[in-house]
């Protein structure tokens, strides 16, 4: 199973997400469910790495692992609205996953 962590400020801001597991609905390199985690947590990480104003702690150093950190450099309701942003996109697509793959996804929110 998939342990997917997500981290919120108060204001539903992303502070992180950590993603470790894996989904095992299928044999390696045809898992559509692993396809699925990875695509939402990479799309997300690749949206962020691409704002201005947004730095990143990244690790993806084990198989079967990601895990990334946002700080913000100067805040601002800009950034603000494309973290929340970023943080329910992550929330709608994790939570769609263990919905329909219940055995191989979890997600478990944090609000700091």
């Amino acid at each position: 199973m998939t342990k997917v962590l997500l981290v919120c400020s108060r204001d539903g801001c992303l502070k992180s997400c950590s993603a470790k597991g894996h989904a095992f609905f299928a044999a390696k390199g045809k898992d559509i469910v692993c396809a699925a985690e990875t695509s939402l947590l990479r799309t997300a990480l690749s949206v962020l790495q691409k704002t201005k104003g947004i730095n990143l702690g990244c690790d993806a150093s084990e198989r079967g692992s990601l895990a990334f950190s946002v700080q913000v450099e100067c805040h601002s309701a800009e950034l603000a609205e494309r973290l929340r942003c970023t943080a329910d996109f992550i929330r709608e697509g994790i939570s769609s996953l263990s919905q329909e793959y219940p055995a191989c996804v979890l997600l478990k929110e944090i609000i700091e």
